[in-house]
């Protein structure tokens, strides 16, 4: 396909494996355009799809495909099955030579199209893929890859009609509904990926679905150090104060990572200490040996009633005895304030946050709609502001800074452009003299303490440890040890 394009120059390529049918992706770009195109191939002949639209004509006479309801992941399933045998025999009707693994393909491709979301399900089973955005049937389906950025794909939804009834069948199967008098919807699917949509006149330009991928595979510290996404010095500092409780907030722009940095910076917690995380869309994923309880916002049903605010499970959250709260993300001055109460009653509070530096995160915090106090602001410990470059899609810690007591920063790390890395700017006050205070280290034994994780780390990137599961043991072993000098030494 690239070779079709007048200037075209070919950027990458590889091949999807959905439940045995594999799909060619090749991605280009148009030297003429300055455009990115992301073409996906299915390998099926044209006759082939004649073919297959003539069983999907007899498949929806036989049953009503509009009304499904998939209530829960097993009812998908359990559904699906019982159309594979119907789909089946009208395989063998057409295509009486075909062996098993061709049918099942094609059984598959039919069940995508007829009770799933097309085409679209192709670009979600796409790993490299974090975004998938349908604008309106005049235009094709945009991603956004994790390598390449915003692309255009060879994907169309042929009408208004068919965006609008995927998003109808996103949000009924998850107990939402969007229409005439209620066109925005926020939803996910049983994947966990967060759903948008909007239907005209509110989108102009026609009907639109926003797909934030859920990441099968989290990021781990691993994953953040090799990416160059942080070095091991603010690897290991952050590491140093999440050991001894200190509250972090995450902050940054749009698809800067804050998510993944918050899942990061959580992975370093303790075995041995009652978590609870609070979102509106489940999307962290922990060591699974974590003491770990996640909890969820509901929004209301379509009569108004049943909602589960952020607010109701942060209060809630403060009775099932925590030891470390996490916050998605915080966006009011309730949950601000019942969060740094949870600070300053001997809680630490993990958070994300939107704002692009640590200037501006004060300003959110001590501004509406938030507007807490600068004066309480000192029981947040440290600040990691995440960054996105938008031109080159790298992803950075932009900064690291701490609280001081007046609830002024002072910027311990922050990224040099030119050399590509973060680099100390000022000596630790409040983090070293709150570390000295609860764990008696001196600064020499904090320094030595950094020094014997940066080595650790370093481990873990020669081994290539980059399962969240395994990376979390690593941890888990490293607490041991030093629980067991601990009661060597008598302390």
């Amino acid at each position: 396909m690239a070779d079709e394009a007048p200037g075209a120059v070919s950027l990458d390529s590889y091949q999807i494996n959905i439940e045995g049918q594999l799909i060619d992706v090749n991605i280009f770009t148009s030297l003429e355009g300055f455009s990115y195109y992301y073409i996906a191939i299915q390998n099926i002949t044209q006759s082939t799809n004649i073919v297959l639209e003539k069983i999907k004509e007899e498949f929806i006479s036989r049953i009503n495909v509009g009304e499904i309801e998939f209530t829960s992941e097993g009812m998908a399933e359990s559904i699906k099955d019982k159309f594979r045998k119907e789909i089946f025999f009208l395989i063998k009707k057409y295509f009486p030579g075909a062996d098993q693994r061709t049918s099942e393909m094609l059984i598959n491709q039919l069940i995508r199209q007829n009770i799933g979301l097309g085409d679209i399900e192709i670009l979600l089973k796409d790993k490299n893929l974090e975004e998938v955005v349908v604008n309106s049937c005049k235009e094709p389906v945009w991603v956004y890859h994790k390598k390449w950025g915003w692309l255009k794909t060879n994907i169309i939804i042929p009408t208004e009609e068919k965006v609008r009834h995927y998003a109808t069948m996103i949000g009924r199967d998850v107990g939402k509904e969007i229409t005439v008098l209620k066109p925005l919807m926020d939803a996910h699917l049983m994947s966990g990926d967060r759903v948008n949509a909007t239907l005209q006149p509110i989108s102009s330009s026609g009907n639109t679905i926003t797909i934030r991928k859920f990441a099968v595979k989290p990021w781990t510290i691993t994953d953040m150090i090799q990416s160059k996404t942080i070095n091991y010095p603010a690897a290991a500092l952050i590491w140093l104060a999440v050991q001894n409780e200190l509250s972090t907030l995450i902050t940054g722009g749009t698809g800067s990572g804050k998510t993944s940095m918050l899942n990061v910076v959580c992975s370093f917690i303790p075995i041995n200490q009652r978590i609870i995380s609070i979102e509106d869309t489940r999307e962290l994923m922990l060591p699974n040996d974590l003491h770990w309880v996640p909890l969820e916002t509901r929004l209301p049903n379509p009569e108004g009633k049943g909602e589960v605010s952020m607010l109701d499970l942060v209060v809630n959250s403060l009775r099932m005895r925590p030891d470390r709260i996490i916050m998605g993300e915080i966006r009011r001055k309730a949950e601000a304030e019942v969060l740094f109460e949870a600070m300053h009653t001997g809680h630490s509070v993990y958070g994300t946050l939107h704002a692009n530096n640590v200037r501006e995160t004060i300003v959110r915090l001590t501004n509406p709609p938030i507007d807490v106090p600068k004066s309480i602001l000192s029981s947040l410990s440290l600040i990691v502001v995440e960054n996105r470059n938008r031109r080159t899609g790298f992803r950075r810690v932009l900064q690291v800074a701490e609280m001081l007591e007046n609830g002024d920063p002072n910027m311990l790390l922050q990224y040099d452009v030119k050399r590509d890395d973060l680099v100390p700017v000022n000596d630790s006050i409040s983090t070293v003299d709150s570390l000295e205070l609860y764990t008696g280290m001196s600064k020499k034994q904090i320094e030595d303490d950094i020094n014997e994780k940066v080595s650790i780390l370093k481990r873990l990137i020669k081994n290539n440890v980059n399962d969240v599961h395994e990376v979390g043991s690593v941890f888990r072993a490293y607490y041991n040890k030093k629980a067991r000098e601990l009661r060597t030494s008598g302390k």
